[in-house]
């Protein structure tokens, strides 16, 4: 069994086998047509099931034979340009050689001495990142799993500045678009905040946070005797890739005294950006600030990051053990990241990153996300120009929301269904993927556009698909009914 450790003694041994492994994935990358291959949760499960996790096969040969019918012929491949639903980018081969080799060096990122120069290159990340946001010279961050993480440890900092006692928990509010990640009332069920603490803000025809509604908000819970505890503004809704007006907020925000977080997870591609940076202004005011890599970096997951103005503020995620980074280590000036982190052991997700700026430039990366937000403009023409669909909001970054409206159809639950129906019977047929999302009380189908490959054509041609679909679903619930 010592033949499977990697050491110096099987160096060689790794490199025919993940040679191998590469050479299959690479294979099936190149062959693979579709983003998906259609496959139902009925018909694969049985197959994983069935194999029997205690008889190994012995044989890295023989596993990436079972693995090409378990997983690899029925992946999700977002790197085809018909995949255009959630948030999932297609990666970049300098992040992905960053992955490779973080994986058999296998740092641990919580403390210097498991990581050494890992430890350097993600602080010189982290402050490579608050300069392009403008936080100043004492802003600092830690590498997170992702965005949920990031506005957890966000708002975990900012509960601890509003300088409450936990038994005075109920009495504090966060303020945030009613077009905001989830992530933010699961944050504040988790550091044990109200049922009410959460106060959705309402947005104005583009989806961007209403500042006149949230000064309001901010005057109510200040004369209910509440303590606004935090105001989340998105730069890059989930759903509508809408960008909350950063600058008011901001204002509205140092006049009240609250801590202003920005949950950049999707936009903070924009600070690669040369054309469309400016939709950022205003992002420098902020208190802490939610990056994913992830996503608009072109980046595998996990790669996220949460920034901070201040440094100090880190202290409230501070923990020490004797037998990992005890108190002499600080006056020591030996850094140790998870003095900042909630995790405790730590991958180099830092490094796919690294590799991707030495290889590509933060040039490279904005105009790969450039491309996909010009994209989007001209996909909004086309759906705008077309009767059989209606658009919701002209995008500002990569997302596009709508629904096709059949001819002759005017009950709403109807065309809800059919649009239900069509998302569905793409994602069976394999042909295409496409996400969907509700506004108001409706259902519509969403285009995420990360994919730098995908063309107006792709996009003309997944409508025709969804059109059809849903036609044929009225089709028959009319053969149905007659």
């Amino acid at each position: 069994m010592r033949a499977h450790l990697l050491n110096n003694a099987t160096a060689e041994h790794y490199r025919t086998t993940v040679s191998a492994g590469v050479e299959r994935v690479a294979a099936t990358l190149a062959a693979t047509e579709r983003p998906f291959s259609g496959v139902g949760v009925d018909e694969l499960s049985p197959v994983v099931d069935a194999i029997d996790l205690d008889r190994p096969l012995g044989d890295a040969a023989a596993a990436l034979d079972e693995l090409g019918e378990v997983y690899l012929r029925d992946a999700v491949y977002f790197h085809r340009p018909r995949y255009l639903g959630h948030l999932n980018c297609p990666v970049v081969i300098p992040a992905v050689l960053g992955e490779a080799v973080l994986s058999a060096v296998n740092s641990s990122l919580d403390t210097w001495d498991q990581s050494a120069g890992g430890t350097l290159i993600e602080r010189r990340l982290i402050d490579w990142t608050t300069e392009r946001i403008g936080l100043g010279p004492a802003a600092d961050g830690i590498f997170t799993s992702g965005g949920t993480q990031s506005n957890l440890q966000a708002l975990l900092l900012a509960r601890e500045e509003a300088k409450v006692r936990p038994e005075h928990f109920t009495r504090l509010r966060i303020l945030t678009s009613e077009c905001s990640h989830f992530s933010v009332q699961k944050s504040a069920k988790l550091l044990g905040l109200g049922p009410d603490a959460v106060i959705s803000v309402p947005v104005d025809r583009d989806k961007r946070m209403r500042t006149l509604a949230l000064a309001r908000a901010l005057e109510q819970c200040v004369a209910e005797g509440a303590v606004p505890m935090a105001v989340v503004a998105t730069a890059g809704t989930t759903d509508f890739g809408s960008i909350d007006p950063l600058p008011e907020i901001a204002a509205l925000c140092e006049q009240f005294a609250v801590w202003m977080h920005v949950d950049a997870a999707y936009g903070c591609g924009l600070l690669a950006s040369r054309e469309r940076g400016g939709l950022l202004d205003g992002i420098a005011h902020a208190d802490s600030v939610t990056v994913d890599y992830h996503k608009s970096f072109f980046q595998p997951v996990s790669s996220s990051a949460v920034l901070v103005r201040d440094r100090a503020v880190l202290r409230h995620a501070t923990y020490h053990a004797e037998y990992l980074n005890p108190r002499r280590t600080v006056e020591e000036r030996i850094p140790n990241q998870v003095d900042k982190s909630l995790q405790t052991t730590r991958r180099f997700d830092a490094l796919k990153l690294w590799m991707t700026l030495r290889v590509m430039g933060a040039d490279g990366i904005g105009e790969l996300f450039d491309q996909v937000c010009d994209l989007a403009a001209e996909g909004w023409r086309l759906l705008a120009a077309d009767p059989r669909f209606d658009v919701v909001v002209e995008p500002r970054l990569s997302t596009l929301v709508f629904r096709h409206i059949p001819s002759g159809v005017t009950a709403p639950d109807e065309i809800d269904r059919a649009n239900l129906y069509a998302r569905k019977a793409l994602f069976a047929s394999g042909e295409a993927i496409v996400a969907g999302t509700r506004v108001g009380d409706r259902q519509y189908l969403k285009f995420t556009l990360l994919n730098p490959e995908t063309t107006v054509d792709d996009i003309a041609a997944v409508l025709d698909l969804i059109a059809g679909h849903a036609e044929q679903y009225l089709g028959d619930t009319l053969d149905r009914a007659s």
